[in-house]
């Protein structure tokens, strides 16, 4: 499987490493626990199947785009299998274009295959995630977690979304996409 993904700038970067923190120091469920040298901070667009060289062009051509902005605006849990804490991602018009754009390219693909449908565009809810685990409840507020910025609510962070990439799940490597800067 193959997720396409967007990053943060750096200061949003650190934002998010921060909370991942927080919540490891409180013994809670965290992604700073996860140490793969892969994992980061990222909002994934899409997954896919495979990702032909056709693909990775159509791709690069809609994250040119980049940088957009970018807006963190508190937490979003999501409950299931296994539970999910995550910092929700303002779903403004850029984002939302270039979230069809690449969604339209793995999908107008015969070979990109196996879409999970909690990426298409009427279900998706975009966000960064902070933790997750089984049956687990974080029994932290907004204002007790999430960084505030001057004049803004607890949790509310703009920044802008940077970069591209894809995460192939077999391999566990990570490969740039979108414009080279």
């Amino acid at each position: 499987m193959h997720s396409v993904e967007l990053l943060p700038d750096e200061a949003t970067e650190r934002a998010v490493r921060d909370v991942w923190s927080r919540l490891m120091r409180a013994g809670l469920p965290s992604q700073a626990t996860h140490r793969h040298p892969t994992n980061r901070p990222h909002l994934t667009l899409a997954t896919s199947d495979t990702l032909t060289p056709g693909v990775r062009a159509r791709l690069d051509e809609a994250l040119a785009v980049l940088p957009i902005p970018l807006v963190l605006r508190g937490t979003v849990r999501f409950t299931g299998r296994t539970r999910v804490l995550a910092w929700a991602v303002r779903r403004d018009d850029a984002l939302l274009r270039l979230h069809e754009a690449v969604w339209r390219a793995l999908g107008d693909t015969p070979t990109g295959g196996g879409l999970n449908p909690l990426h298409d565009p009427a279900r998706w809810s975009p966000h960064i995630t902070l933790g997750r685990g089984r049956d687990v409840v974080w029994p932290v507020a907004d204002d007790g977690l999430l960084p505030a910025a001057p004049g803004a609510p607890p949790g509310v962070l703009v920044g802008r979304w940077v970069g591209a990439r894809t995460y192939d799940s077999t391999t566990r490597t990570t490969a740039r996409l979108g414009p080279r800067t």
